[in-house]
C-alpha cells in the first residue's frame, strides 16, 4: 500500500480526532473512509455526465464510429 501525508492545522486534526473518537474508530480510517467515499461520488458524477453526453451525441458517435 502505498502512504500519503496529509498536512491538517490544529482545528482540523482536533476535529478528525474528535469524529473518530465518537465513532470508534482512528483518524486514519476515518480518513480513509471519507476519501474513499469521494472518489466513489466524483466516480459516479463523472459517469452520469459521460452518460448524458453519450445520449445527447449518440447520432455523432454513432457517425464516428463508423
Amino acid at each position: 500500500m502505498d502512504e500519503m501525508i496529509i498536512r491538517l492545522d490544529a482545528a482540523d486534526r482536533a476535529e478528525l480526532a474528535d469524529l473518530a473518537d465518537a465513532v470508534g474508530s482512528t483518524p486514519e480510517t476515518v480518513a480513509l473512509e471519507a476519501v474513499r467515499a469521494r472518489l466513489r461520488a466524483e466516480r459516479a458524477r463523472v459517469g452520469a455526465a459521460a452518460g448524458r453526453l453519450a445520449e445527447r451525441h449518440s447520432a455523432l458517435l454513432k457517425r464516428l464510429g463508423s
